[in-house]
């Protein structure tokens, strides 16, 4: 998994409470296991008209954020099911931040699991930065120090783990996570070998 250390990009406004899973990748986009090409269903149902036509009023439709790897979004983001394909699709668009004041708890998990930062912050402080959004501003973010630069030059604190820290500090998902262990985990299978040998046995 890479690592995230910091990260400067456009910022996008995404001005809606309670965007679900599947508003962020419709179900219809979910047979593949791939990480890859799921950008194109990003926002579906809000990017295009049931005919297949560009919303041309959707932020990601316009050619300001074409680029954009920030996104600014309203409260309870990533709410409903608990697919892994919304933070992919997001992940896949090139989206490395997202700032809002609350996300549903299995999305905010999933977004460490791929090296993505989920930033939660006052509602006022949401504001001041999808008011940056909507001009499409580039805004600065460092894991590190734990801030979020303005393009006025205004520092934003926030809160982190420093466990979620660490593992997007180290480009460590929970399988990394379970390989620093890995001396620890051969010497027991080597013991449990002696005292099960049963239970090693190859079909």
């Amino acid at each position: 998994m890479d690592k995230l250390v910091s990260h400067r990009g456009v910022a996008a406004p995404l001005n809606l409470v309670n965007v679900d899973t599947d508003m962020i990748i419709p179900k219809q986009y979910l047979k593949t296991i791939k990480r890859t090409g799921l950008a194109t269903g990003l926002f579906d149902e809000m990017r295009r008209t049931p005919e297949g036509d560009t919303i041309k009023s959707f932020p990601l439709n316009q050619p300001q954020y074409q680029d954009s790897t920030v996104l600014v979004a309203g409260d309870n983001f990533g709410c409903g099911s608990s697919r892994e394909h919304a933070p992919w699709a997001l992940l896949d668009w090139g989206f490395r931040v997202i700032i809002a004041p609350t996300f549903a708890d299995i999305f905010y998990n999933n977004c460490f699991n791929n090296s993505i930062l989920p930033i939660r912050l006052p509602q006022e402080q949401v504001d001041k930065l999808m008011a940056d959004a909507n001009q499409a501003s580039t805004i600065a973010v460092s894991v590190e120090e734990q801030t979020i630069e303005r393009p006025n030059g205004e520092i934003i604190r926030f809160e982190l783990d420093a466990g979620l820290k660490r593992r997007l500090l180290e480009g460590l998902d929970p399988v990394g996570m379970t390989l620093e262990h890995e001396g620890d985990i051969s010497a027991f299978e080597n013991d449990d070998r002696g005292d099960r040998p049963w239970a090693h046995l190859v079909a």
